[in-house]
This record gives structure tokens, sequence and C-alpha cells, in this order.
């Protein structure tokens, strides 16, 4: 992605560039979180906010909700890291902004994975202020989101979404029993390294043209929990040459 930016500047394709700046944000948040960095995450959130220089609400919406909801990936991961609520208030933030034009009506998928990123964050805030309101608030997101991921059958994201709800309904009752701690990492607070970008291809190749059938994230699997150490995974995805072929040659993405 650095190679690439040397050619794909901010003044001569602004927009590839900020598609670059987007895909290079992935990659270092997967690899901050592998290696448990924060100065790599700062790296993915500094790529992150160079995209939305190009990638405005006002030119290209739903790719500035896309980055908006990246980079509240990034935060939430970065906040959690430092125990600090500033971060991941900035997080919170940065999905409240994606959920503006995440519509539900717009692309449902999208909106049910933001709002299920929202509520993650809101309870992890929740529970570093001892706040029982914030738990409410990320528990009705969360149910929302799992609501919508029913309806699509979305599997993978089901399964996530009904995690991400028991933790935030085990933190609420922590709260109110006044147990209220920094948060520790988890399966269901951080998008695995591969579905993130993988989703949100989709989110834009799909959805954003009308397209509302079960997408076929169920074929993409992660054998393992993914965590902020180094640790190996392994996915396995049947997408058809087809597929390949049009997020590669639409997104830059290498499947």
């Amino acid at each position: 992605y650095r190679a690439a930016l040397e050619e794909r500047t901010q003044e001569r394709v602004p927009l590839q560039w900020a598609m670059t700046q987007n895909n290079l944000g992935n990659a270092l948040s997967d690899l901050g979180q592998m290696r448990g960095s924060e100065a790599v995450i700062e790296e993915a959130v500094a790529a992150y906010r160079a995209a939305l220089e190009e990638r405005t609400q006002q030119r290209v919406p739903l790719q500035w909700a896309m980055t908006q909801n990246n980079l509240g990936n990034a935060l939430s991961t970065l906040g959690q890291m430092r125990g600090s609520e500033a971060v991941i208030e900035e997080a919170v933030a940065a999905y409240r902004a994606a959920l503006e034009e995440r519509t539900q009506e717009r692309v449902p998928l999208q909106w049910a994975m933001t709002q299920n990123n929202l509520g993650n964050a809101l309870s992890t805030l929740g529970v570093m202020r001892g706040s029982e309101a914030l738990i409410e608030e990320a528990i009705s997101c969360i149910e929302a989101a799992l609501a919508q991921f029913q309806q699509l059958g979305a599997t993978v994201y089901i399964k996530r979404a009904e995690q991400a709800l028991e933790q935030a309904r085990e933190r609420l009752g922590q709260v109110k029993g006044g147990q209220g701690a920094a948060p520790e990492f988890s399966l269901t607070d951080h998008p695995t390294p591969i579905e993130r970008p993988l989703a949100v291809a989709l989110s834009d190749g799909f959805w954003s043209k009308g397209n509302q059938s079960t997408p076929p994230f169920h074929v993409f699997t992660n054998t393992a929990p993914f965590f902020p150490t180094r640790t190996s995974y392994h996915a396995r995805s049947i997408w058809s040459e087809k597929h390949r072929r049009h997020l590669n040659e639409k997104y830059g993405l290498s499947l």
C-alpha cells in the first residue's frame, strides 16, 4: 500500500489515494492488533483520517461512512489498549457519524454492522465510567443489529452479535453490582482482521446498488479468536472467481 501511494498521490488521483489510505489503515489496524502495538494502531488511525480528507460525506457518502466505521474500529482498539475513555468517545463519535449515511433503509447490513460496533464501544465506555445508561444504550444498539442480521441471514454476524449482547448484559450486571472496571479485550469487541475489509468491500459492491439478497458471509470463517497479541489465524473462503475479480478490480483487495 505504501508503494502504491508513491504513484497514487493525493494531487494526481485523490479518490484512489484515499482508497489506498483506507486499505493501508485496515492492514495497519490488523498488524497493530496482532502485535498489541499502540504505535501501529495510531498509524492506522492516521491513515483513516488521511483518507477522510478526500472521502468526504458530500463527495462519496457511503465510502466516507465506511472509513468512519473503520476509524471507529481502530480508535476502539486503541482506547482499550490505553484504557482511555477519551479515545473510546472518539470511536463512538466515528460510529455515529457513519450511521448518518449507513441507514437501515439504504444499506441494512452495514447499518447493523456499525450499530453492533457502536454497541460494543458504548458497552466498553459504560464499564469504564460505571454508567448503567451507556450499557443499556449499548444493549439497545446490539439488539437492533442482531435483529437485522437475523433478517438477512448473516450467519457470522448473528453469532458475533449474540456474543456481544451476552457480554453487554454481563457488564450491566457488574456495573449494577458496583464491579465496574476497565474491560479486557474480547472477540466481540474487535472485528477479525479479514472479515472487516471483506465486509466493507461487499458493502459498497453489493448493497449500495440496492441488492438486498442474503450475503455469502457464512462461507467465510475464522478458526481462532483474535486478540491484540501475536496469534495465528486461518481463514477459508469459497468465493467464485467472478467475485474475486470484482473485489480485486474495484477495491484493490487481494483475495
